[in-house]
């Protein structure tokens, strides 16, 4: 139970309680059965589903701390789950929430194709058969990240070859109704050249063909990518904070 919180059942109360906001929408995939609570000015929910974030809350950060320290210390929530919450102060964590890892990154979309960058067009859908090539692009240039070939969450994905060699790559992550970029990175030698431009924004057009809102997520810190996606469109922003329980 979520004491002193409306209840709000499946996604269609949540998604009307947040005014159908973009990050709501991605995050709450279609044929889910989220349970969603609001208290004061905060509207958080838990997923159904097994693979990925336990829930998320939007709105402030003070009552959705007071919810989620609610349904852990009930049970619902335990060690190994992860949350993505309203951006807040680490500190205001302490004594009330067990944490292990927390991030600070950006929630950042648009409701435009973006302008038309140099060598756009190098940007190809790849296949299965792309897999190991993939691998060794992603060990290279971008070792952190979590989308990487056989990912149930990945739609398709996309890259830029240079002759036989594939140099640039990203993953379409599309969920809800929101079209959905992740894990795009260009091979250390081929950096400056404006691949990341070109790959972001094929990708970009091409997820507008089935969506009419595309988004990313950029951690805080990595300013020359949020200058990037400024300039190609991204201007919507919802700060988080994502918490992995301890």
């Amino acid at each position: 139970m979520i004491i002193a919180a409306e209840a709000l059942e499946g996604r269609d109360a949540i998604l009307a309680a947040t005014g159908h906001h973009p990050y709501v929408r991605f995050d709450l995939s279609r044929g889910g059965q989220p349970r969603g609570w609001r208290r004061g000015d905060a509207v958080g929910w838990l997923l159904s589903e097994g693979h990925g974030p336990a829930g998320g809350a939007v709105g402030a950060p003070e009552p959705a701390v007071e919810v989620v320290a609610n349904l852990v210390a009930e049970g619902e929530l335990g060690p190994g789950q992860w949350l993505h919450l309203p951006q807040l102060d680490p500190a205001s964590l302490a004594g009330r929430l067990s944490v292990a890892q927390h991030h600070e990154w950006d929630f950042l979309w648009t409701t435009a194709p973006p302008p038309h960058q140099p060598e756009e067009e190098r940007v190809v859908r790849l296949t299965d058969a792309d897999h190991p090539a993939l691998t060794a692009l992603i060990d290279s240039s971008f070792p952190s990240t979590t989308s990487r070939p056989g990912d149930p969450r990945i739609v398709d994905w996309y890259g830029i070859r240079d002759g036989d060699r594939l140099v640039a790559c990203g993953a379409d992550r599309s969920r809800g109704d929101i079209g959905f970029l992740a894990g795009l990175t260009v091979a250390p030698d081929r950096r400056g050249r404006g691949l990341g431009a070109a790959l972001t924004a094929g990708m970009t057009r091409a997820l507008f063909a089935r969506h009419d809102t595309v988004a990313l997520g950029v951690y805080t810190d990595n300013v020359d990518a949020i200058r990037l996606y400024r300039r190609l469109g991204y201007t919507g922003t919802l700060g988080r904070t994502s918490v992995h329980l301890a």
